[in-house]
């Protein structure tokens, strides 16, 4: 079973940045690594998604352009950095890693069988 670590989270103004990591136990064969954040009230929600295969990576709408996901595969280790942040960018942020076919990820968190624990952003002045 792969296991999975989220690191950090924190408080940041809006404008600001932030870097997630991801470390995952393995990365085998056709493996992808989701990005996820739960606000209050709400239900998770797929914000990146990066293939191991291929190093392709998908964006929803609301941070394309202000988020990338990058790897260290030394480290096994996958990050998201965050600029330009905003109050609504603030929950909390899980990865999700499954195995898919070449070149594929999803934003649906429903298809990721492992899941971290979590960290929390918080976007406040």
């Amino acid at each position: 079973q792969v296991q999975l670590v989220e690191s950090g989270g924190g408080l940041v103004q809006p404008g600001g940045s932030l870097t997630l990591s991801c470390v995952a136990s393995e990365f085998s064969g056709y493996y992808s690594i989701g990005w996820f954040r739960q606000a209050p009230g709400k239900e998770r929600e797929g914000i990146g998604c990066f293939s191991a295969s291929d190093g392709s990576s998908f964006y929803s709408e609301s941070v394309k352009g202000r988020f990338t996901i990058s790897a260290d595969w030394a480290a096994n280790t996958i990050y998201l950095q965050m600029n330009s942040l905003k109050p609504e960018d603030t929950g909390i942020y899980s990865c999700g890693g499954e195995h898919f076919q070449y070149g594929f990820c999803s934003l649906e968190p429903s298809v990721y069988r492992f899941y971290g624990q979590g960290t929390q952003v918080t976007v406040s002045s």
